[in-house]
């Protein structure tokens, strides 16, 4: 049986930042590209760059992205 791909579109949005065995990814928030001088200051803060994802979703994550 052929290896099995990795879902492409996940995997240019998530990376993983845990080695062990909680399985952890992080991932960039929407609505940081473009037209920033009307986003309000805290609107901004709460969109920092990298998140993390949540517990519930992890494991769907890491099937999409180990082709399993």
């Amino acid at each position: 049986m052929p290896k099995l791909k990795s879902h492409r579109g996940a995997a240019k949005r998530f990376r993983r930042i845990s080695s062990s065995v909680k399985k952890k990814f992080k991932f960039r928030r929407a609505n940081r590209n473009h037209i920033l001088t009307k986003k309000a200051p805290g609107r901004m803060l709460r969109l920092r760059p990298q998140a993390v994802v949540k517990k519930c979703d992890s494991n769907a994550i890491d099937r999409l992205l180990n082709g399993s």
